[in-house]
This record gives C-alpha cells, structure tokens and sequence, in this order.
C-alpha cells in the first residue's frame, strides 16, 4: 500500500520492512516528534486540564 510521509509528503510504501512507517525516513519522524514537543501540535480538551481534576 503507498501512502504520503505525514511530514514531507514523499510517496512511500506502507509496509512492516519501512522501520519508521508511517514516515519515510527517521529524519521526518524526529521532525514531527519535535513539533509535538514543542507543543505545535495539541490535541483540543478541556481547559486547565478539569477533566482531571477530583474531589476528594
């Protein structure tokens, strides 16, 4: 199955011998680990983190 890397859209076959699927290379997975290290990605929830919090 081909699909495009997530972080430089090159062409790639999607299959267990590619170590760093879904990307096509460690250098695009580092690249995309450090944007959600650096908090460019977030995933939305509830503000302050309140779905955590508890009574006691």
């Amino acid at each position: 199955m081909k699909i495009l890397c997530p972080t430089c859209k090159k062409n790639i076959e999607y299959n267990k011998n590619n170590l760093f699927r879904p990307f096509c290379s460690e250098k695009c997975r580092l690249i995309d680990l450090g944007a959600w290290a650096s908090e460019q990605y977030q995933i939305s929830g509830k503000e302050n983190g309140q779905e955590y919090d508890e009574e006691i």
